[in-house]
C-alpha cells in the first residue's frame, strides 16, 4: 500500500529531506574533510551582519552570529540556549549543555548585547521557549536546526562577497584569537571556551593566531648593500 505524500500547514507537499530519518545510516558529504580554522576578520564579520539584512530571518541570524562571535559558543550551545539563559545586568549567557553535557556561564560585551536585543525584541512575540527558534509554520517557536543556519550563514556570507569558509565554529575561533591578542589570561579564554584543560586552548591558540609570527618577521630591518663592490656570493 503506498503512503500518503507528506504535506504541510499550506498543504503543500514536503520534501523527504525535510524528515529527521531522512539522512539515518547515510555517510555525511563532508566526512574525513578537515579545514583549517582561517577565521574571519572583523570587517568580514560586519559586512555579512550588514548582508543579512533586516527581515525577521536576517535579524535573527545577526544575533546568532553575535553569540557564536562574542560569547565564543558553539553552535549546538547556541541553538540549545532558552531566552531565560540570557543575563543582561551581569552580561552573562548560561550554557547549560555544553560539550559532555558541561555546564557553564561566559560573558558577553556590552555592544554584543546590543546587537541582539532587536531580535530579543521579535522574541517576545513568539511561544516561549529557545532562544533562536523558528519563525514560521507548525514548527513555530521549536529551536533552529544547525543544518539550516549553517546554510543560511553561507549563503549570506556570498551575498557580503566573503571568499573565505563562513561556518560558525569560524568565529568561535575568531573570538579565541581576539581575545588572546587583547592579552586575556589563556585560564580564561579556556573557561570561556569551555575547553577540558588548559592544554586544549593552548593547542587551539597557537594553531590559529600566527600574530606575533607574523610581527616579528614583519619587523625586520631591510638587507644592508655591502660596500665591497665584488659580488655577494664568491669574487
Amino acid at each position: 500500500m503506498q503512503s500518503a505524500p507528506m504535506l504541510d500547514r499550506a498543504g503543500r507537499r514536503r520534501s523527504p529531506a525535510t524528515t529527521s530519518s531522512f539522512h539515518q545510516g547515510r555517510v555525511p558529504r563532508n566526512k574525513g574533510f578537515r579545514y583549517p580554522a582561517d577565521p574571519p576578520t572583523i570587517e568580514e564579520i560586519i559586512s555579512v551582519m550588514r548582508a543579512a539584512g533586516d527581515e525577521p530571518e536576517g535579524v535573527r541570524l545577526r544575533a546568532i552570529i553575535v553569540v557564536l562571535w562574542r560569547a565564543g559558543l558553539r553552535i549546538s550551545e547556541a541553538l540549545a540556549l532558552n531566552e531565560t539563559d540570557l543575563d543582561p545586568v551581569r552580561g552573562s549567557v548560561l550554557v547549560r549543555h555544553g560539550k559532555g553535557d558541561k555546564r557553564r556561564e561566559v560573558g558577553m560585551d556590552p555592544w554584543a548585547w546590543a546587537q541582539i536585543e532587536p531580535w530579543l525584541e521579535q522574541r517576545r512575540e513568539l511561544p516561549v521557549g529557545s532562544l533562536f527558534c523558528v519563525l514560521r509554520g507548525a514548527t513555530r517557536g521549536r529551536p533552529c536546526s544547525p543544518a539550516g543556519i549553517r546554510a543560511q550563514l553561507h549563503q549570506t556570507a556570498a551575498t557580503a562577497g566573503v571568499r573565505r569558509r563562513f561556518a560558525p565554529h569560524q568565529l568561535r575561533h575568531a573570538h579565541a584569537v581576539e581575545m588572546s591578542r587583547e592579552g586575556i589570561s589563556v585560564i580564561v579564554i579556556q573557561r570561556q571556551l569551555g575547553h577540558a584543560d588548559l592544554a586544549i586552548t593552548s593547542r587551539y591558540l597557537r594553531g590559529i593566531d600566527n600574530t606575533e609570527i607574523i610581527a616579528a618577521v614583519h619587523q625586520r630591518s631591510a638587507p644592508m648593500i655591502p660596500a665591497d663592490p665584488r659580488p655577494i656570493l664568491g669574487h
